[in-house]
């Protein structure tokens, strides 16, 4: 067996350490357009329920990732200068470099050596294969290349990714309304140097303080000043920290013929719950698990691998786009005071409920019944 995958990212790493392992005698190719140390971005969060899978699933990389990761406990709001602390929400947080690179060591491991700086203009460059994993990212070449019912539309909200020295203690929102409009950053420690930071606004906030003008040096300045008091003279530091809209992208199709998708080259799930890498890493999970059941036919596999995920990753996906829309409207919701805000915040997605905040957050609760009532 043949196996070609577009893209040495989190999916296309761990995707081909565990066919690997699974069927030790396969041929692999990985090809990858961008060096092994390009990312973009800083920094990735995960609740300690995502992270479940992974010690479940693999002992060994578990092992090997658990050490880099940054963890706490609590969730933490600032509205307008308002501290709004939320108990029991259990984060973990790693750099994006550093798990990329961990999962590069997976794949040595098994004897798979991606071949990097390889740009495709076209999937015949790569040969024949039994099976080709499409696991490069929202414009994958895989995905333009057969018939897999994409759509594609992007939510209005601008967002740049910057990373700074400041070590965050915890998952920090930041809202702050100026003259200009209304802000939010996304914040938290991936490592025990960095944290990241990012920076997101409405349209018209975007538009009203001329960032779409701005060079990407002017940008970062901007944000460092609406965000002085949050950095406490840190400074933001820029990796390809443009200003993009978050593509939304479905497809009504997961495999075409021997063609497969994975990651964010088959959805995407707003940033906004953290959850991008793990589906990804998921999604890697299924397919492998799928092939091995179905002895490495492949079209069985592939209806079994869509059959099976597709349910779970519906349900992620709507709560991703139920939070992206929250968002989408946060600077209306900042009209609210801070202990109703903080609850529209926290139950935004659907997956946190007032049940369930009762047993993982009691102070939480115990404050906002206080002024519920009152």
């Amino acid at each position: 067996m043949r196996a070609v995958i577009a893209g040495a990212g989190p999916a296309g790493l761990y995707f081909a350490y565990l066919l690997k392992r699974a069927h030790p005698d396969a041929a692999i190719d990985i090809f990858e357009q961008n060096p092994p140390d390009a990312t973009f971005g800083f920094g990735l969060a995960f609740s300690e329920r995502a992270l479940a899978f992974l010690r479940a699933e693999d002992a060994d990389t578990w092992a090997a990732v658990e050490p880099a990761l940054e963890r706490w406990n609590d969730s933490v709001l600032y509205l307008n200068g308002t501290e709004i602390r939320i108990d029991g929400m259990g984060y973990a947080g790693i750099g994006r470099l550093r798990l990329l690179q961990l999962l590069q060591q997976r794949a040595r491991s098994v004897g798979i050596a991606p071949v990097y700086g390889r740009p495709v203009a076209s999937l015949d460059e790569l040969g024949e294969a039994d099976l080709v994993v499409g696991a490069d990212g929202v414009n994958s070449l895989v995905r333009r290349s057969a018939d897999f019912g994409t759509e594609i539309a992007e939510f209005t909200n601008r967002f740049a990714w910057y990373g700074t020295p400041k070590k965050f203690p915890a998952l920090t929102h930041t809202f702050i309304r100026t003259s200009a409009g209304s802000f939010n950053a996304h914040h938290h420690p991936h490592a025990p140097d960095m944290s990241t930071f990012v920076v997101e606004m409405d349209a018209a906030t975007f538009d009203a303080c001329g960032f779409d003008r701005a060079s990407e040096e002017e940008a970062r300045r901007a944000c460092e000043e609406i965000f002085r008091d949050t950095l406490q003279g840190a400074p933001l530091i820029s990796n390809k920290s443009i200003w993009r809209r978050f593509p939304r992208v479905t497809n009504r199709r997961w495999s075409c013929g021997n063609f497969v998708l994975l990651g964010d080259a088959l959805r995407t799930a707003h940033f906004s719950i953290g959850s991008g890498t793990r589906l990804a890493m998921e999604d890697a999970v299924a397919l492998a698990r799928a092939l091995k059941a179905n002895n490495f036919d492949v079209p069985l596999a592939l209806a079994a691998y869509e059959e099976t995920r597709r349910p779970a990753v519906e349900r992620l996906v709507a709560a991703a786009n139920a939070s992206a829309e929250w968002y989408e409207n946060f600077a209306s919701h900042m009209q609210l005071p801070p202990l109703e805000f903080a609850m529209r915040y926290i139950t935004r997605s659907g997956r946190v409920d007032v049940e369930r905040l009762r047993q993982t957050s009691p102070e939480f609760m115990a404050a906002y019944e206080v002024a519920d009532a009152s």
